[in-house]
């Protein structure tokens, strides 16, 4: 897709599935993700989750371009890890394949996973390969207008394993809600994972398994 850096400061058309299309400016192209201006936030898309991208036909629709920086502006070539690792400590939302979004902070980019931290859900583990975009908020937005001192973002004494699978073990004899607990299916006490399996008991007492790649977003109950 070298090519694509021909469209660089053009506007252009993001087309992410049937009901995902972006309309912006590419502001930079790497190798495993792009950064689009839509006329009022920056989007960082992942091109793993790309379908299309070609020039748009809007003449009518004119995005300017940008007033302030992107914060990979100073990344020389930026890549889908150091966009993550470059946005922790900043507000902003993601969005995970399945249409779930959530509000917070990037705490920590580990091999397969990152871990976020929003004021409603705490603590949440989302698969590298399940993250379909992230929009940074501006600098003076904070969540819900909380309070700094009430805003935990580095919670203390923790500590994450290299893998998703790795640190699922730690929760095994937890409660714990997968895909943002949606489904009674993906909501019960977790008593196994392996070889990319999970084992889960739902409410009722019924044992269902779960395979890991499919899973999109981790957390427990509060």
């Amino acid at each position: 897709m070298s090519n694509v850096m021909t469209l660089l400061g053009k506007q252009i058309e993001v087309q992410i599935s049937r009901k995902d299309l972006f309309e912006g400016l590419l502001i930079d192209f790497g190798q495993d993700i792009l950064v689009l201006f839509n006329g009022q936030h920056f989007i960082y898309i992942p091109l793993l989750h790309i379908h299309s991208i070609k020039l748009s036909d809007k003449k009518d629709q004119i995005i300017d371009s940008p007033t302030e920086q992107s914060f990979t502006e100073e990344i020389e070539s930026i890549s889908y890890r150091k966009v993550l690792i470059n946005a922790k400590g900043i507000f902003i939302e993601i969005y995970v394949t399945g249409n779930i979004s959530f509000h917070g902070y990037i705490l920590n980019v580990l091999n397969d996973y990152l871990v976020f931290y929003s004021p409603v859900y705490k603590i949440i583990f989302i698969p590298l390969n399940h993250l379909k975009w992230l929009t940074p908020y501006n600098h003076n937005v904070t969540p819900y207008t909380l309070d700094n001192k009430t805003l935990p973002v580095k919670p203390s004494n923790i500590t994450f394993s290299r893998t998703l699978e790795e640190q699922l073990k730690k929760l095994e004899g937890e409660l714990v809600l997968f895909d943002g607990g949606k489904d009674p299916m993906k909501v019960g006490l977790l008593k196994k994972i392996e070889n990319n399996l999970i084992e889960l008991v739902i409410a009722n007492g019924e044992t269902v398994f779960l395979k890991q790649n499919h899973i999109k977003s981790v957390h427990l109950p509060q």
